[in-house]
C-alpha cells in the first residue's frame, strides 16, 4: 500500500522506464533508413568529383561548392568571379516561398477562424472540404491548375464571357502562376495548424476585453494573436519549407525563366548529363538555410515563452 501511495497518480511515475530504449527502436531506426542514412548520402557526396558520363569519381572535391559560389569561365582558369545565376535562383525560391506564406496566412487564418467558430457537428464538415484535394496526387492537380490558368483554359474563358477582359490573360510561365501553384498546394498546412490553436483558445479573454472596451483589432491584435502564436508559427514552417524546395509548380507553371531551387537540383539528378556533386551540393545549401530559419524562429519562440 505504502508503495503504491508512493508512485500511484504520480507523474514523475514511468511504468515502462525498463522498455523505454526498445519502444523507441523503431522511430529511431526509421529515422535512421528514411532521414539521416539520405542526408548522410548526400553530403557525402556534395564533396565528391563528377564523373564524366554520370555520377560520381570517389575523390575529395570543393568543386561543387565552388561551382555554386563562383564563375571561373569555361575553361575554369579566369579569376573568379561570384556566380549570380544560381544565388538569384536561391533568392527567387526564398521570396517566392515566403510569398506563398504570407498569402497562405491571409486566406488561411480566416479560414481556419471560420472553422474554429463553427458548431461542434459542422467542423468535420468545413475540414472536409480544405483536405479533400489531398486526396489527388500533387502531380495531378499541378496538372489541372495549369489547365485552369491556360490561354484556353476555364479561367479566361469565365472573365471573356463576364466581360472582365478583352482579350486571354497569359498567367502560365510566370511568377503569378508559380504563386498560385504553390499557394494551392500548401494551403491546408496553414489552415489545420491555426484552426487547432484556435480551437483551444477561451474566447471568455475576447468577451472580457469587448466588455472593457476594446476595439476589435485591439482585441485581435493585443489578445488572438498572441494566443494562437504558435499556431501560426507552425503553419508558416509547414508552408515556407516545402514551398521552398518545390520543383512541380515551377516546372509545370513556371516554365524555364522562373526557376526555383528545387527545380536546379531535381534537374541534376536527371539523365547522364546530370552533375550528381552539384545536386548533392546545392541540397546541402537549401538543408542548411531551412535549419537556420527553423533554429531562429526557435529561438524566438522560446525567449516568447520565458
Amino acid at each position: 500500500m505504502a508503495g503504491g501511495a508512493a508512485t500511484g497518480g504520480s507523474s514523475t511515475s514511468d511504468t515502462y522506464a525498463p522498455a523505454r530504449g526498445w519502444l523507441l527502436l523503431p522511430a529511431w531506426v526509421s529515422l535512421g533508413i528514411l532521414v539521416l542514412a539520405p542526408v548522410t548520402m548526400m553530403l557525402i557526396y556534395s564533396f565528391l568529383t563528377k564523373e564524366f558520363r554520370g555520377g560520381v569519381i570517389w575523390e575529395f572535391s570543393l568543386a561543387a561548392y565552388d561551382q555554386f559560389f563562383f564563375d571561373r569561365g569555361l575553361f575554369g582558369d579566369d579569376p573568379p568571379r561570384i556566380e549570380w545565376t544560381y544565388i538569384q535562383i536561391f533568392w527567387r525560391s526564398i521570396w517566392q516561398a515566403g510569398a506563398a506564406t504570407i498569402l497562405s496566412l491571409v486566406i488561411g487564418f480566416p479560414t481556419a477562424y471560420f472553422i474554429a467558430t463553427r458548431p461542434a457537428a459542422q467542423r468535420t464538415f468545413w475540414l472536409f472540404l480544405v483536405t479533400i484535394p489531398y486526396w489527388v496526387n500533387l502531380l495531378i492537380r499541378t496538372v489541372s491548375m495549369k489547365f485552369l490558368l491556360r490561354d484556353q483554359g476555364p479561367l479566361n474563358e469565365a472573365l471573356l464571357g463576364i466581360g472582365i477582359i478583352s482579350e486571354p490573360l497569359s498567367i502560365v510561365n510566370t511568377n503569378v502562376a508559380v504563386q498560385l501553384g504553390l499557394f494551392y498546394s500548401y494551403l491546408p498546412f496553414m489552415v489545420l495548424p491555426i484552426y487547432a490553436a484556435v480551437e483551444r483558445y477561451n474566447f471568455t479573454l475576447s468577451e472580457a476585453a469587448s466588455d472593457l472596451y476594446a476595439p476589435r483589432w485591439t482585441v485581435l491584435r493585443r489578445i488572438l494573436l498572441p494566443s494562437v502564436k504558435p499556431g501560426i508559427v507552425a503553419g508558416c514552417i509547414l508552408v515556407f519549407v516545402p514551398s521552398m524546395g518545390s520543383f512541380l509548380a515551377p516546372d509545370l507553371l513556371g516554365g524555364a525563366k522562373n526557376f526555383m531551387i528545387g527545380s536546379l537540383i531535381e534537374e541534376q539528378f536527371k539523365g547522364n548529363a546530370g552533375n550528381w556533386p552539384f545536386g548533392a551540393a546545392a541540397s546541402m545549401i537549401l538543408l542548411t538555410l531551412v535549419l537556420i530559419i527553423l533554429l531562429v524562429l526557435a529561438r524566438q519562440q522560446s525567449k516568447a515563452e520565458g
